[in-house]
């Protein structure tokens, strides 16, 4: 264990919202681990972006853009940051971030609170290389939601790597609703429209990202609008409002659970959507990753890369050294030569 993941278990001694803040302000001072070259095996190519490695950090961790530079020398393959909004917002009230240590989870209501668009586009227009994602959302109190996508898009646009509309968090009430089939086909044509009037700039692929907790039927419809609008793929999943098996006390806190007990239920989602997408868009895998095994089981189920964040708060940042280590030595031991060869091979 490094001493930057004895650092970060060490942050349990304080409440975990001022651990996260105190986290972000030692890796912005340069104080965070920097991760050795890539195993070739884990490079891939996803919606046009060429990957070094397929494990990426979930958005949540870098809401404001703050840290992106310190996680890819960290050994992530690509970050997305965000969530952000086009106006500032505190979010919810605190407390609203908590862990679940038996479980190894964590249940988050945290409300879309960040900065807000020009702190977020002034930091990532000094981005240089390496991968990295505009995870968008809507203020809460916006009039038209679907304007606030289109607008964070148009700002941004030229200064990430690519964009995630996040239409999935519980924590915005009535947010979700944008899944349901004509609100989709509103928004996403609506962003389908943005993009295109803006210039040129290579290609910049768009995801949406959705909740695990979907009805039957709704999994198809998502993805036939995601490829009506041209969309480049889907990120499964963000958080869920169920709470499967847990024991801890503080289980009943209301919010998003993410971590290890959602690792079931978001992948066999992101299986559905593999059936219905038929290739024909990106697949993403999130959601309880905690090891190479399950980073594994996400790409065997059909995601060409995987993104986590929850488990650092229990295993440090050098959780990605060994998710990274562990999942090539998978899919060698299996007789891939890529990851590519693997995505679906169930």
């Amino acid at each position: 264990m490094s001493l930057h993941d004895v650092a970060a278990r060490a942050m349990h001694a304080f409440d975990p919202e001022d651990a996260h803040r105190l986290t972000i302000r030692a890796l912005a001072a340069g104080l965070g681990p920097c991760a050795g070259a890539d195993d070739p095996i884990l490079a891939v190519e996803v919606a046009g972006l060429k990957l070094p490695n397929c494990v990426g950090l979930a958005p949540g961790f870098d809401k404001n853009a703050e840290v992106f530079r310190a996680m890819l020398r960290a050994g992530f393959g690509f970050v997305e940051c965000g969530t952000v909004t086009p106006l500032p917002q505190a979010g919810n009230p605190r407390p609203r971030l908590f862990r679940l240590s038996q479980d190894r989870a964590v249940i988050n209501r945290m409300g879309f609170n960040n900065e807000g668009l020009e702190r977020f586009a002034a930091r990532l227009a000094w981005r240089g290389p390496g991968v990295v994602g505009a995870n968008i959302g809507a203020n809460k109190d916006a009039q038209d939601r679907i304007a606030d996508y289109v607008t964070c898009l148009r700002r941004l646009w030229g200064l990430a790597s690519y964009f995630t509309v996040n239409i999935s968090s519980p924590n915005t009430p009535g947010l979700r609703a944008l899944q349901t089939k004509a609100a989709l086909e509103d928004l996403l044509g609506r962003v389908a429209e943005a993009r295109d009037s803006l210039p040129p700039e290579g290609l910049v692929p768009i995801f949406l990202k959705v909740a695990p907790d979907l009805e039957d039927g709704e999994v198809e419809a998502i993805v036939e609008t995601v490829v009506g609008a041209g969309l480049s793929g889907i990120i499964v999943s963000n958080t869920t409002i169920t709470r499967p098996g847990l024991s801890s006390p503080l289980a009943a806190e209301t919010g998003g659970l993410s971590g290890p007990p959602l690792f079931e239920l978001s992948t066999h989602m992101l299986g559905r959507f593999a059936l219905a997408a038929a290739g024909r868009v990106a697949l993403i895998g999130a959601g309880g990753i905690a090891s190479g095994a399950d980073a594994y089981a996400k790409i065997r189920a059909g995601a060409s890369a995987v993104q986590f964040y929850s488990a650092m708060v229990y295993e440090g940042p050098g959780l990605v050294t060994r998710v990274k280590r562990d999942l090539a030595a998978r899919l060698r031991a299996d007789g891939f030569a890529s990851v590519a060869q693997a995505v679906g091979a169930r």
